[in-house]
């Protein structure tokens, strides 16, 4: 009988894995990192329960880090079979993938400078040359096309609206001559949102697990391009810098193509915009380059120039010319990754920006249990960044309306669109509050049977 273990991404936002194993066969969708709290990040150092070794491929639903950045690891620890992912995937994995183990490697070595870290020699959780490995093993899939990995595991992919690239993976799994079809949500975007495809309508399944990162709440109603503009403006009154910490993929694009946007109706002043991430800068060139993935407004903005470049833009690729912007006292904007402030460039930006009043924080997004942006939203004093206490002082924003993930409505109406409802259904990639809440959801509205949460490590036969 064939099986699904979650190994990931079940009880929590992060870490998305999820195996499902037939005739002694071993697929493995997604392969993401945990963020957020200690205990989280721990499970990254902890051994799967299953050796990689004996998982026959991976397939990825997207490129970010919570779905792609376990990837090195579990090449580490021995795993050798392709990864399949489409186009826009595998080419946003060859630059966040490196970038990752680069921050890996730097996150260790400042941890032994400062000694600040438990461990006598602090290592890195992959390297460089890991992640290479691991992109050795890229396989692209077929657009839009049926893939057959093996007499076990046939696949195709669907459009998800959530970031370049992301996709819904309908599996079909046979075993004993019998077929039985999996279909594994990814993460699903937003209806009517800049620059990218609105969600793909889902096929029918028999068993599917579908993301809840918002099903107990809707995103914030109300003009986000307003609020971004009374933030810059604010600051721009005040003398300060606005800060955005903003994923590499996605996030980044649209704070770009909102500025932009602002920039050329005459609603905000056209400051300086630092995007201090190398990342970000190579992720924006793929976005440009993937045109199939553009929605019609996006297309017709891009004819009429740099739809993804403010008119003072300025990119950072150096540790150098990073360092260069704390010299900047003048009212400007940094757009600098990691987006839940959990790594990255961003820490150093806060650490010098967080104790001054003039300024301000643009939490644009989800920020996870546990992670330094959550602790801002929630009203933190004061910020722990590389061993130090920093005083929060500057204004914290929040514009959930510029996230990349459904609220709960758009979710039900990714859900409602499915032929029939499925035999199971389960919730993953939430908090047990998002969770909870689709999961109620969905029985009152859609009066769906047979719809549960998953647990962390949890096992079920799919009869």
């Amino acid at each position: 009988m064939a099986k699904l273990t979650f190994l990931g991404a079940a009880g929590c936002v992060t870490g998305s894995k999820f195996l499902v194993e037939a005739s002694g066969k071993r697929l493995l969708v997604d392969a993401g990192l945990f963020q957020g709290n200690r205990e989280l990040r721990q499970r990254n150092w902890d051994a799967l329960p299953v050796d990689p070794a004996t998982i026959d491929c991976v397939v990825l639903t997207h490129a970010h880090i919570d779905h792609t950045g376990y990837l090195p690891r579990l090449v580490h620890a021995g795993f050798r079979g392709p990864i399949y992912a489409n186009a826009a995937t595998r080419d946003l994995c060859t630059v966040l993938l490196p970038d990752s183990a680069r921050l890996q490697e730097e996150d260790a070595e400042h941890a032994a400078y400062k000694g600040y870290s438990k461990h006598k020699t602090p290592l890195p959780l992959y390297t460089v040359e890991e992640a290479q490995q691991a992109l050795s093993q890229f396989h692209v899939l077929p657009a839009g096309e049926p893939f057959r990995v093996n007499s076990e595991f046939t696949m195709r992919q669907s459009g998800a609206g959530h970031i370049l690239g992301s996709s819904s993976i309908h599996l079909t799994v046979t075993e004993n001559g019998r077929a039985q079809t999996i279909l594994f949500s990814g993460d699903i975007g937003r209806y009517d949102q800049p620059i990218l495809h609105d969600p793909e309508p889902p096929p029918a399944a028999d068993f599917l697990l579908c993301e809840s990162t918002y099903g107990d709440r809707e995103h914030p109603t109300g003009d986000p391009h307003e609020a971004l503009a009374d933030a810059v403006t604010g600051i721009t009154k005040r003398g300060g810098s606005l800060v955005i910490p903003a994923f590499a993929v996605g996030r980044t694009q649209t704070m770009l193509y909102v500025l932009r946007q602002l920039e050329d109706w005459q609603r905000i002043p056209a400051l300086p915009v630092y995007v201090d991430s190398p990342m970000a800068i190579h992720v924006t060139e793929y976005y440009l380059r993937h045109r199939s993935e553009h929605d019609r407004e996006f297309v017709r903005d891009a004819k009429n120039g740099d739809a993804l470049s403010t008119r003072q833009l300025r990119v950072t690729r150096s540790v150098e010319e990073s360092k260069q912007i704390n010299k900047v006292n003048d009212p400007c904007v940094i757009i600098s990754a990691s987006g839940m402030a959990t790594g990255g460039r961003v820490l150093h930006h806060l650490a010098r920006r967080l104790p001054d009043s003039r300024n301000a924080v643009l939490l644009a997004g989800f920020q996870a249990e546990g992670s330094r942006g959550r602790n801002l939203l929630e009203g933190a004093k004061q910020l722990r960044i590389h061993g130090e206490d920093v005083p929060v002082k500057a204004e914290v924003v929040h514009l959930n309306q510029y996230s990349a993930h459904a609220g709960r409505s758009e979710l039900l109406r990714w859900l409602g669109a499915m032929p029939a409802p499925p035999k199971k259904t389960f919730l993953v990639h939430g908090e047990p509050s998002g969770a909870r809440g689709l999961c109620d959801a969905v029985a009152e509205k859609l009066r769906w049977q047979g719809v549960q949460i998953a647990e962390y490590r949890q096992t079920v036969e799919l009869p």
